[in-house]
């Protein structure tokens, strides 16, 4: 089978920063067209000099990365500095990027791609706050059929929500865009945090990054060393979730996850429960399913993969 082309939408962060690093350690798997960056995690200018930092730990000054939008649809930025730090990756030395950043906006980066490449063969995939991928499909209405799927990370059901008691942060961030996207039709699979959360970076895992001795590695190791310490805090739990790299690994490995075709709504008017992925787990209603909702994963497996394809780089 050929490499799957897919498009990478980020909000770099230390676990979107991982997931970049496996997409660029796999490339039998995965065909990398570009990198649209979104405000999120961090505003927009830190977003993609925190893309472009991580090409280059990884020698791979030639991806294309175009930053996209600087805020949400309709609403002011939210942003998690209290979990990734200042700059969104904090934890190694960091330094300035000397790789270009695309004078193309990442939204026509993603329209022009849809419509440039064969139909039903690029794979959205965003880690982030749906944003961009909204905008484009209003900008852009024909691209929509083009789309083989969107595999994502956000939301959450019964693990309800980590930045409001009923929200996950992507969703919460710009819950118009994910309505729209969820109502789009594309077919759509979701790394929810019902999922992520069982993908903990054991103080083993991370040490395994470390031990292989690579600037990659060494990237890596530091990045959790400070991003795990929130979570931990937070959950009790003995690490922190790995959650943007699950999008990636399931393209590789799709049997490492498995979850059930349901119906997903997305709150967009209650102040209580804004951002809410409102999962009919039960088919209690009948509303037509429109989301592959994933929530269990092989968490070895997962790990084992990661470290040796971040081996590779």
């Amino acid at each position: 089978m050929s490499a799957r082309k897919i498009i990478i939408d980020t909000d770099p962060g230390q676990d979107d920063a991982v997931a970049i690093l496996l997409a660029l350690g796999s490339p039998e798997e995965i065909d990398l067209l570009g990198i649209t960056t979104v405000a999120g995690n961090v505003p927009l200018a830190r977003t993609q000099t925190n893309a472009r930092i991580t090409c280059e730990v990884a020698g791979r000054t030639e991806v294309k990365i175009h930053a996209g939008s600087d805020a949400p649809l309709e609403r002011p930025l939210v942003t998690a500095e209290h979990v990734h730090g200042r700059s969104g990756l904090d934890g190694p030395e960091l330094f300035d990027p000397t790789m270009p950043l695309q004078d193309q906006h990442g939204v026509d980066f993603i329209i022009d791609t849809l419509r440039a490449e064969a139909p039903g063969t690029v794979t959205l995939c965003p880690l982030g706050p749906l944003t961009n991928i909204a905008a484009a499909f209003r900008r852009a209405p024909d691209i929509i059929d083009r789309v083989m799927e969107i595999v994502m990370m956000g939301g959450a059901y019964f693990e309800v929500g980590n930045i409001t008691p009923a929200a996950e942060f992507n969703i919460y961030v710009d819950p118009e865009a994910a309505r729209e996207v969820f109502a789009s039709g594309v077919t759509l699979t979701m790394m929810p945090l019902d999922v992520t959360h069982k993908a903990l970076t054991t103080r083993a895992r991370v040490e395994a990054f470390r031990n292989l001795g690579t600037r990659v590695g060494n990237f890596t190791a530091e990045m959790l060393d400070f991003f795990e310490r929130f979570d931990v805090e937070k959950y009790g739990s003995e690490g922190g979730p790995l959650h943007d790299p699950c999008v990636i690994a399931y393209l590789i490995r799709p049997e490492l996850f498995s979850g059930r075709h349901v119906n997903v709504e997305i709150e967009v008017t209650s102040p209580l429960t804004l951002g809410m992925t409102v999962a009919d787990w039960w088919g209690v209603t009948d509303r037509a399913p429109n989301a592959m909702f994933m929530n269990e994963v092989d968490a070895e497996g997962f790990f084992t993969l990661l470290t040796e394809r971040l081996g590779r780089l």
